[in-house]
C-alpha cells in the first residue's frame, strides 16, 4: 500500500489530488491518504449546494464550498478534523461496504483510549453522537472510501454553515441527514492532538499493510493543479452541477415583504417570479425577463445593481435581494 499526505489545506487542491490519485496513478497498486482542508463545506456529488448550505454565514465566515467525487451529506471541515482516504481494488469488499475501511479508525482510538461505535449506513458515533461521516465512489472494479473524522472541530461552525435559512425548496436532490454531531475530544479525559492522532491512525494502517509513503513528482503536482483549476475551483462544478429544482423564499424588509419565487436548472435561473406587499415604479416582467439565464454566483447582487432593483422594489437594495436569493 502506497501513503500519501497532503500539506495543503485547500479543499479543492485536496480533491483533485483524491481524483487524480484514482484515475491516473498504478491501478495496480492500493493507497492510503490524510489530508485536512481549512474552513470548508464538501457537499456531496449529487447534492444541490443552494438546499445544504446557509449562504449568508458561509459569505459572512470566509467558509470555502466544494464539492466532492462520492456521494453523501455535505459535511464541514476545519483544522480540527481529518480526513482519509482507501482507494484500492473493489474485489474483496463488498459494493459500498463502509465497515471495512473504518476498521483502522476504531483501532486508532481504541488505542487511545475511546471506543466508538459504527452505526447506520456510514456514521461513526461516540455515545450516540456522530463524529465521522464516510462515502464512497465506485468505477472500472475500484473503489475510493473517504471519511472525514471530528476531532477537534468547531461545532457552532458546522451548525451555523449547514443550517440553510429558511426555504422551500422542490427538487430531487439527494438530502443531507442532519445528525447530533460532536467531536472525539468531548468524550476524551485528556486533550488527543492531531499529530497524535494521525501516528495512531497510521500504526493501525501499518499493521494491516506493507506501506511505503510516496512523495508527489513535479508532474505529479502539475497534474494535480491542473485538475484543480480546471475542475475543483469552479463554480459550475461546486454550484451549478445540480440537478434542475425550484425553490420559493421570502423575507421581511423596511420596503416590505418580498416573495421570490425560482426555477433553477445548473445553477441558472430559467424562471422567476416576484411578489409581495411593497412599491415599485418599474414593470416586473421587465425584471423577470432579465434574470432568466442568469447564475446564482457571486456577481449577483452587482446585476441585480446594474438592473437597477429598487426602481422595482423600492426600500430594499441589490445586496439584499442578492442575499434572500441565495
Amino acid at each position: 500500500m502506497i501513503y500519501i499526505e497532503s500539506h495543503s489545506t485547500n479543499p479543492y487542491y485536496n480533491l483533485a489530488l483524491e481524483e487524480y490519485v484514482f484515475e491516473q496513478m498504478d491501478q495496480s497498486e492500493s493507497y492510503f491518504m490524510l489530508w485536512q482542508n481549512e474552513n470548508t463545506i464538501v457537499v456531496g456529488k449529487y447534492q444541490n449546494t443552494a438546499e445544504e448550505i446557509n449562504q449568508a454565514f458561509v459569505d459572512a465566515h470566509g467558509i470555502r464550498v466544494a464539492r466532492r467525487l462520492s456521494g453523501g451529506g455535505a459535511v464541514y471541515h476545519d483544522s480540527g478534523n481529518l480526513n482519509f482516504t482507501f482507494i484500492t481494488d473493489q474485489p474483496g469488499f463488498a459494493r459500498f461496504n463502509f465497515q471495512a475501511f473504518v476498521k483502522p479508525v476504531l483501532g486508532a482510538l481504541e488505542e487511545l483510549g475511546v471506543h466508538a461505535e459504527f452505526t447506520g449506513r456510514n456514521d461513526l458515533v461516540l455515545d450516540g453522537r456522530k463524529f465521522s461521516g464516510n462515502s464512497q465512489y465506485a468505477k472500472h472494479g475500484r473503489v475510493l472510501h473517504h471519511g472525514c473524522i471530528m476531532l477537534d472541530s468547531d461545532l457552532d461552525r458546522v451548525r451555523g454553515s449547514l443550517q440553510v435559512r429558511d426555504a422551500k425548496f422542490t427538487s430531487k436532490s439527494v438530502k443531507s441527514v442532519r445528525s447530533r454531531v460532536t467531536t472525539i475530544n468531548e468524550h476524551t479525559p485528556r486533550r488527543i492532538t492531531m499529530e497524535e492522532f494521525k501516528r495512531t491512525l497510521l500504526q493501525q494502517v501499518h499493521a494491516e499493510n506493507d506501506v511505503t509513503e510516496y512523495r508527489l513528482t513535479e508532474a505529479d503536482q502539475a497534474a494535480v493543479l491542473a485538475l484543480m483549476h480546471e475542475k475543483y475551483e469552479t463554480w459550475d462544478w461546486n454550484y451549478g452541477f445540480t440537478r434542475a429544482y425550484s425553490i420559493r423564499r421570502e423575507q421581511k424588509f423596511d420596503g416590505g415583504l418580498v416573495t421570490v419565487d425560482m426555477d433553477v436548472a445548473h445553477g441558472v435561473i430559467s424562471d422567476i417570479r416576484f411578489s409581495g406587499d411593497f412599491f415599485g415604479s418599474g414593470d416586473l416582467q421587465e425584471l423577470t425577463q432579465a434574470l432568466r439565464g442568469v447564475p446564482l454566483d457571486a456577481h449577483l447582487a452587482q446585476r441585480l445593481d446594474n438592473l437597477g432593483i429598487e426602481k422595482y422594489i423600492h426600500g430594499v437594495s441589490a445586496a439584499d435581494i442578492a442575499l434572500l436569493m441565495l
